[in-house]
């Protein structure tokens, strides 16, 4: 396969026509943005050109990179923590169908809430902004590795399950080394959605929290300057904001391929 690959030309490769093609639509959809504002003379207040975000993106680059960090902090510790806690609950569940039927409504219920309902409560009853900021980032970002993570603990071969049983296998076996292995494609692909969630619910708790100063994320930022109509600064920050998301979902899937490429038929398959 690998000899198939290295004989393709350079556009026929798998790997760089995942690059190229979203590049050239992106290019695209820029170059007629750009058209579209300089031929009808929008004015910046109302949709800036994306020359105008890229130079306003350069001259205020120091306090939207230090917001910047601010809110990846926010993101990741939520993800981790969430990520953390999701697996501990899968373990939990899978080892006890009645612990399962009793607790996982209420993993359904964090998910359905409305996090913009819950975060001012948590804000109230936290006192540290980073801390509320995290637990309604993780609460966002939990429900997708539980539910993910379950299923693959449940979703193993009957007849390995029997042989494991044949051999008198311990529970800590079964789930070293007969559910982990078999849960990992829906780990990681639980992990790819919390990632983006994480990001999402980072954003909108720092909405909620509307704290400023050194402490102040990304979403602060776009409220300054919208009560500034500063629309430029918004779009640069919204542009971070994207392009967060976007490295944080490929840093899933290159550990997902990292992972599973030399087993799975998810990572090995490119067809």
């Amino acid at each position: 396969m690998t000899g198939q690959t290295g004989s393709l030309p350079m556009m026929a490769r798998p790997a760089v026509q995942r690059v190229v093609y979203p590049l050239l639509v992106g290019i695209f959809i820029i170059a007629v943005w750009q058209a579209l504002v300089v031929a009808y003379e929008l004015p910046p207040y109302l949709v800036p050109s994306p020359w105008l975000m890229l130079i306003t993106l350069y001259t205020d680059w120091l306090p939207l990179t230090l917001a910047l960090w601010v809110t990846v902090k926010i993101t990741l510790l939520a993800f981790i923590l969430a990520a953390v806690l999701g697996v501990l609950v899968s373990f939990l569940f899978v080892q006890s169908k009645l612990v399962e039927t009793a607790l996982f409504p209420y993993a359904v219920l964090l998910q359905v809430t409305p996090i913009v309902a819950v975060a001012p409560l948590i804000i109230i009853w936290v006192k540290n902004p980073t801390a509320s900021m995290v637990i309604c980032a993780t609460l966002v970002a939990l429900f997708p590795i539980i539910s993910n993570t379950t299923l693959g603990l449940r979703s193993i071969e009957p007849d390995l399950q029997s042989y494991f049983r044949l051999n008198h296998a311990t529970r800590l076996q079964t789930l070293l080394r007969l559910r982990i292995p078999s849960a990992l494609p829906y780990f990681f692909g639980g992990l790819r959605i919390s990632s983006g969630l994480a990001l999402i619910g980072a954003v909108v708790a720092e909405f909620v929290a509307g704290t400023g100063g050194s402490g102040a994320g990304l979403a602060y930022q776009i409220l300054q300057a919208g009560f500034q109509l500063n629309i430029p600064r918004m779009f640069a920050a919204l542009l971070l904001i994207s392009l967060t998301g976007v490295a944080l979902f490929a840093a899933m899937a290159w550990l997902s391929r990292r992972a599973l490429g030399g087993w799975h038929a998810s990572e090995t398959s490119h067809e």
